[in-house]
């Protein structure tokens, strides 16, 4: 998932409380977000096809618990890049993609150059994790900060499903 300043026409106010009723959950049947919206089913339909193809809703997926599925350990790993040119940036890339654990990548700005977000079942596994992103790749610094509890996470943003 890549963050861009790519400038899109604003939203109206149907489409807002579309995007945040699909956002909720997205297996809400159509009648449903259609009445919530105050329009008909065919042109609600309309509206999630246009919102898809223009890349506001980008796809629909289904949400897992991840201590139900054993992965009991959040860790949130700060990188520092030994370098940050293009050959460097392309192994970290597909070091990265190689590692299911990564459930999340950003590069930022500031102390650290890559925070990732990985999932793993406990230590051992994060160990395991630890020394093949290391072996992968060359970093000149890991910072490692596990999460002991999650006070808030969401997936939704939050749209202004108000008219103004």
């Amino acid at each position: 998932m890549t963050q861009t300043s790519t400038q899109i026409a604003p939203l109206d106010l149907i489409d807002r409380k579309i995007v945040a009723a699909l956002m909720e959950d997205a297996t809400t049947p159509i009648a449903q977000i259609a009445d919530k919206v105050g329009l008909s089913q065919t042109p609600c339909w309309k509206r999630i096809q246009k919102l898809e193809a223009s890349g506001v809703l980008t796809r629909r997926v289904a949400l897992a618990d991840p201590a139900r599925l054993g992965f009991g350990l959040t860790v949130f790993v700060g990188i520092e890049a030994p370098d940050h040119g293009t050959e460097w940036r392309a192994g970290f890339a597909a070091a990265l993609a190689a590692l299911p654990e990564v459930m999340e990548a950003w590069r930022m700005a500031g102390d650290i150059d890559y925070l990732l977000r990985v999932a793993v079942p406990d230590m051992p596994a994060y160990d395991r994790f630890y020394t093949a992103l290391t072996d992968a790749v060359a970093i000149k610094n890991v910072t490692s900060q596990f999460a002991m509890e999650s006070l808030r996470h969401t997936t939704a943003y939050p749209v202004n499903t108000r008219d103004r």
